[in-house]
C-alpha cells in the first residue's frame, strides 16, 4: 500500500515504520497506570498513535507502515486505514519487532528504513527528515532518549544480531545497541535527543509544550487539555479548613 505522501507511480525512497500495539487496557503505556485509569490510558494512546501517523504521513517520498504483534494486526489495520501497511512481527517483544521491521522492509533491496515509536508525535518533522538523510552516510541512525533508550533506529539492510532481548526498554538499551553496532562494525549517526511518554512527569512536560503549539499534535493536545482540567478540578480546595 502507498502512503498519502507517496506519489502515484513512483516508489517511496524510504520507509517509516511505527512500532505499535492495539490500544487495549493493560497493554499500552503501563507505567502511567499510577496516574491514569486504564480507560484514560487507552484513549491517550489512541491520540498519540493518531498524531504519530499524521506526522509520518507529512514526510515526502516515504512509505508509512506499522509493525505490531500478530494478535493486534486486525485492530491496528482498522485504526490506521487503507493508506498504511500493517505488518505482523515475527516473534514476541520489542526486539523481535525491530528485527522484523528491517527483515521485511529491506528484504528485496537496501532501503532507508526507520523504526519509530508510537508516542513521540510531538517530535519536529525536521528531525525525522534529517534522520533519513543521516542514513545516506551511515549504516545506522539512532535517536537517543533522555532516559537511556532510543525513540528511533534506522538502517538500510537487515542486521539480525543487532537487537537482543536483554536490556530492551531499560536505561541501558541505547548503550547495548551501540555496543552491538560496534561489534558488527556498523557506522552510526545520531538524530537529535528527545523524550517519549512513559511517566506522569512526561505528561506534564508534553502538556506544557502543546499548550504553546497544539498544531504539532492536535489530538494529543486536546486530550491533555481535558486531562489538565479534570486534574485541576479534582484537587482539594486549599481554602477549606
Amino acid at each position: 500500500m502507498k502512503s498519502a505522501s507517496q506519489s502515484a507511480g513512483s516508489p517511496a525512497k524510504g520507509a517509516l515504520v511505527i512500532m505499535a500495539k492495539a490500544p487495549r487496557p493493560g497493554a499500552v503505556k503501563t507505567r502511567l497506570a499510577s496516574s491514569l485509569s486504564p480507560g484514560a490510558i487507552t484513549e491517550f494512546y489512541c491520540c498519540l498513535l493518531g498524531d504519530t501517523l499524521a506526522l509520518a504521513r507529512s514526510l515526502h517520498d516515504v512509505e508509512v507502515a506499522i509493525v505490531c504483534p500478530q494478535s493486534d494486526l486486525r485492530e491496528l489495520a482498522e485504526l490506521a486505514g487503507r493508506e498504511v501497511c500493517v505488518v505482523a512481527q515475527k516473534g514476541e517483544g520489542l526486539a523481535a519487532g525491530l528485527t522484523s521491521v528491517f527483515a521485511h522492509f529491506t528484504k528485496d533491496h537496501p532501503r532507508r528504513t526507520i523504526a519509530f515509536n508510537s508516542d513521540s508525535p510531538h517530535l519536529p518533522r525536521s528531525v525525522l527528515a534529517d534522520a533519513f538523510e543521516t542514513l545516506a552516510a551511515h549504516d545506522l541512525v539512532v535517536g537517543p532518549t533522555h532516559d537511556g533508550g532510543y525513540y528511533l533506529v534506522g538502517a538500510k539492510t537487515s542486521h539480525p544480531m543487532l537487537f537482543a532481548s536483554d536490556g530492551m526498554g531499560t536505561s541501558s538499551a541505547l548503550e547495548r545497541l551501540l555496543s552491538r553496532a560496534r561489534t558488527l562494525e556498523l557506522s552510526v549517526g545520531f538524530a537529535a535527543p528527545f523524550y517519549d511518554i512513559d511517566i506522569a512527569d512526561d505528561l506534564t512536560r508534553l502538556a506544557a509544550e502543546l499548550r504553546l503549539a497544539p498544531e504539532r499534535s492536535p489530538r494529543t493536545a486536546s486530550w491533555l487539555k481535558e486531562w489538565e482540567l479534570v486534574a485541576a478540578q479534582s484537587q482539594p480546595d486549599r481554602e477549606k479548613p
